[in-house]
């Protein structure tokens, strides 16, 4: 007798939190060095380095912190689809300054181009447009993505 697969986890339901960005972006790296970015290298661009623990696998919860002005941020998550080289969606979790605590979904879309890879980042579930103007700093997050991903 064989064992059936585990059951997936629940999606967040977003409902009564509808307020979202999106931000888009032409980068030069190819959409697997992204993929491999969000996925298997997270701390050699966004987290600090030592302090994340993550597994590219649907349903895996993951942990990580952040630095910014000598503070530390910690974020959860996990992950929800991952299709290689096209689309990764997750959860994302954090405190106060960030998600309030809401269990949010950020979804990154991988375009190939001729020169690289547009890049397509929604960030979904917050509570009000103030928490979802908060997360702009996407723009220059994925800037520096951009900057440092020639690993």
């Amino acid at each position: 007798m064989s064992t059936p697969p585990p059951a997936r986890l629940a999606r967040p339901d977003l409902r009564g939190r509808p307020h979202q960005l999106t931000v888009e972006r032409d980068m030069n790296a190819s959409p697997a060095a992204l993929y491999k970015a969000w996925t298997e290298a997270f701390d050699t661009w966004f987290a600090a380095p030592g302090a994340i623990r993550m597994r590219a696998q649907e349903d895996e919860p993951f942990y990580f912190e952040t630095e910014h002005e000598g503070e530390r941020f910690p974020h959860y998550g996990r992950f929800l689809t991952l299709k290689r080289d096209e689309l990764i969606e997750l959860t994302w979790v954090t405190g106060m300054h960030g998600t309030g605590g809401a269990e949010t979904v950020v979804t990154v879309e991988l375009t190939p181009t001729d020169t690289g890879t547009r890049i397509r980042l929604t960030h979904a579930g917050f509570y009000d447009d103030e928490a979802a103007k908060q997360h702009e700093v996407w723009s220059s997050i994925l800037a520096m993505l951009d900057e440092r991903c020639g690993f």
